[in-house]
């Protein structure tokens, strides 16, 4: 999958996974924070994008300083998913 589809179902799985229903996938930039001032979210919802990634991808973060890194917005999700993916 190319990364540019890979973001695109990223934005689309966070948008349902985290049931956003006041967002749409194609309302969410690539380099838009998720957390604070960005999408907002809190973290409740990193605890969802970890089930995520581990549901999805088969990627299992560990430690919560990774967690930061990789959630920072969907470039560096996709990034992290590409390098890191097992299924």
């Amino acid at each position: 999958m190319e990364t540019a589809q890979l973001k695109e179902q990223l934005k689309k799985q966070i948008v349902e996974f985290l049931n956003l229903m006041q967002v749409k996938p194609e309302d969410i930039k690539d380099d838009e924070p998720l957390f604070g001032e960005g999408l907002g979210l809190d973290s409740i919802d990193s605890l969802e994008l970890i089930v995520l990634l581990n549901r999805e991808y088969g990627i299992t973060i560990k430690d919560p300083r990774e967690g930061r890194k990789v959630f920072t917005d969907v470039n560096s999700m996709a990034e992290y998913i590409v390098q890191h993916r097992t299924k």
